[in-house]
């Protein structure tokens, strides 16, 4: 419905006369014009006063009508059987006030709402409206739309069952059967008032999927215990969580509210709800933008360079990593909050990654800049690499979320090439490593080793090294080239790790040996998309 006929008559004037504001009055008649709700606060007021005088001589409906799309509903009880709108000399009966609409003016006019706590009242206003530009304005971020989100106080659930218990009260008491059985939404309704304003303020459109979202975040001090006596009616609603300040979030209010006994209700809170004394605060008004992410290869040529910080009780043990070489460019650019590194496995501190280099990703979070062209993408990556001579990018551009899962895919079924220089105790002729290179597909048995057992659960691993090539040097040195399954250890795959890796270098070849120098000559994950020079 989106206009007021003559059966919303009492409960406008009910509305209006315990202190209700005139867009919450058009939410429980269930109007659905969004222009309406635009219309100034003392405009409605007037209207609906003239609505009271005239309804009994204008049977059909009055001027408010205005044709919108469907809106949302929030159920407050099921529409009861048979329910009619007419007594049974098909006319409504009327209030017994007399001077109704100069009553309800009276009671409404420069009250703060019993039902939003002023929300569709002053914070509807062009001075808020201003204020919430002005943060976003200040913040300097890049954007094109935005999606705009409201947190409200948990006890305006509450008011509204209490405000629509005394609603269908008065109506029992006029012998007034109630069919209603929805109203509009406070948030769906104040978007509609606040939605054109912010879009022509900040001269972009509102859309609901847009990755820039715009929040306010609202607190009533003055009534907060106001939901407290529903955690003893209903205590299984209400369960700590270690992310929650409190236990009375909306949603646990929302759910007691549907378990609660309406007698139960009646006992603890007035109904219709009393007048606040103070409006709403407006607590936070924030700006975040979605995550940007960015993706490319690292080479890392440093032999004491970690992955990512490399710090143990608290104590930092290197002084940099290839994560925040990468990272400080890409945070000062997209002038982000923080970042998460990710990338196709890890090489350890003293292991070079050669050749195309090492698929990674950084997600970005709460960038103020998110647009570049690929030419800014190219001077970027060239900044990174200018700036240390460790490591080296190539292939930096922007992808998105769902991108990122496609180096992870089958990420344990991928290859990887490795370069391994080997010691042996013993002398070694080059018929003695020959037979190496014929060995195929050799499964190894690798039980978690013992140097990653800290941080990585115990358990026996199946891996295979699909070829090996060996290359003589001399009598204790050779270097031996791995194609291998990703996630294999390859230096315990060399040194045995105290028989935890088998078969491994220094069985096959009946002699203790251990790795001097590895490096990572190609990681096979077709991903990030190679970009021309």
């Amino acid at each position: 419905m989106s206009s007021l006929t003559e059966k919303d008559r009492p409960i406008v004037q009910f509305l209006l006369n315990t202190g209700t504001c005139p867009r919450c009055v058009l939410r429980f008649c269930c109007v659905g014009s969004q222009m309406l709700y635009r219309h100034p606060h003392q405009d409605l007021l007037k209207d609906l006063q003239e609505f009271l005088k005239n309804s009994q001589e204008n049977e059909g409906t009055v001027c408010l009508d205005v044709a919108d799309p469907p809106c949302k509903r929030i159920r407050l009880e099921h529409r009861e059987e048979g329910a009619d709108d007419v007594n049974h000399n098909g006319a409504i009966p009327q209030l017994p006030l007399a001077d109704s609409g100069n009553a309800a003016m009276e009671s409404s006019a420069g009250k703060v709402c019993n039902v939003c706590l002023g929300i569709l009242q002053q914070f509807c206003e062009a001075d808020f409206v201003k204020k919430v530009c002005q943060k976003v304005n200040s913040a300097d971020y890049q954007f094109t739309s935005f999606v705009f989100s409201v947190s409200l106080p948990p006890q305006l659930s509450v008011r509204e069952r209490a405000a629509w218990l005394g609603v269908k009260q008065q109506m029992r008491n006029l012998g007034l059967p109630l069919a209603k059985d929805d109203i509009v939404q406070l948030k769906e309704a104040y978007k509609w008032i606040i939605h054109p304003q912010l879009s022509e303020e900040l001269g972009v459109p509102a859309d609901g999927k847009s990755l820039f979202e715009v929040s306010v975040v609202f607190a009533h001090p003055e009534t907060e215990e106001e939901c407290h006596f529903l955690a003893t009616a209903c205590p299984d609603c209400f369960k700590p969580a270690k992310n929650k300040q409190s236990v009375f979030t909306r949603m646990a209010v929302i759910k007691a509210l549907e378990k609660i006994k309406e007698e139960d209700f009646l006992k603890h809170f007035p109904c219709p709800p009393s007048s606040p004394k103070n409006l709403c605060d407006a607590l936070e008004i924030q700006c975040n933008n979605g995550a940007v992410f960015v993706a490319g290869r690292y080479n890392k040529y440093s032999r004491n360079l970690p992955q990512t910080p490399w710090i143990i009780d608290g104590e930092r043990k290197l002084e940099s990593s290839v994560e925040e070489l990468i990272s400080e460019h890409l945070m000062a650019e997209f002038k982000a909050d923080s970042f998460n590194f990710s990338s196709s496995g890890r090489e350890d501190v003293d292991v070079r990654t050669l050749g195309n280099g090492r698929p990674f990703a950084i997600e970005l979070v709460n960038p103020r800049r998110i647009h570049f062209t690929a030419e800014e993408m190219k001077r970027l990556q060239q900044a990174i690499n200018d700036s240390s001579d460790k490591i080296r990018v190539r292939d930096l551009q922007l992808v998105t979320r769902s991108a990122i899962g496609r180096m992870k895919e089958g990420e344990e079924e991928k290859t990887k090439t490795y370069s391994a220089l080997i010691w042996t105790d013993k002398a070694i002729q080059r018929e003695d490593i020959a037979f190496l290179d014929d060995i195929k597909e050799l499964k190894l048995d690798q039980k978690t080793p013992l140097r990653v057992l800290h941080r990585r659960p115990l358990a026996v691993r199946c891996r295979l090294i699909h070829t090996m090539k060996s290359e003589y040097i001399d009598e204790h040195h050779f270097r031996l080239h791995l194609k291998t399954q990703a996630g294999t250890y390859i230096k315990e795959f060399v040194h045995g790790d105290f028989g935890r890796t088998k078969p491994n270098i220094g069985a096959l070849l009946n002699r203790t040996a251990d790795i001097l120098e590895l490096d990572v000559e190609s990681v096979d994950v077709d991903w990030p998309p190679t970009l021309a020079d």
